[in-house]
């Protein structure tokens, strides 16, 4: 789907969201930078294709949408090598909770709170 190159607006748009992710990764981790670079890919790439239907394939608009769509896969497949490695510590998967058994207790076991130990409370 090679068109040509996209325009300098768009690649500016494009890197400027990348070191707006690269530093927002430092301060609050990667998946809430990928899901903010995401957002914002998304948008520009909702405003190329709005652009391509207004002044047809002639224009530079097919390349903006091909280096925008590109840019989300690397993003993408940037926050899923991070869900990755977030799996690879808890190994163990999330254990789902059971529907009740037919002969089992109907209310769940509840904490009690302390309890004094072969005393009564009424010294």
């Amino acid at each position: 789907m090679s068109a040509g190159m996209a325009s300098d607006e768009v690649t500016d748009m494009i890197a400027h969201i990348e070191m707006h992710r690269q530093e927002m990764q430092k301060e609050a981790g990667l998946a809430a930078a990928c899901n903010e670079a995401l957002r914002k890919l998304h948008e520009l790439l909702e405003q190329e294709r709005q652009q391509l239907q207004l002044h047809g394939p002639d224009t530079v608009h097919p390349a903006n949408i091909e280096a925008v769509t590109l840019h989300i896969n690397r993003v993408k497949q940037l926050a899923g090598a991070g869900g990755q490695k977030s799996m690879a510590r808890n190994a163990r998967p999330r254990q789902q909770r059971q529907a009740s058994r037919p002969g089992g207790p109907r209310n769940p076991a509840r904490n009690k709170g302390r309890r004094t130990m072969g005393r009564r409370g009424d010294r």
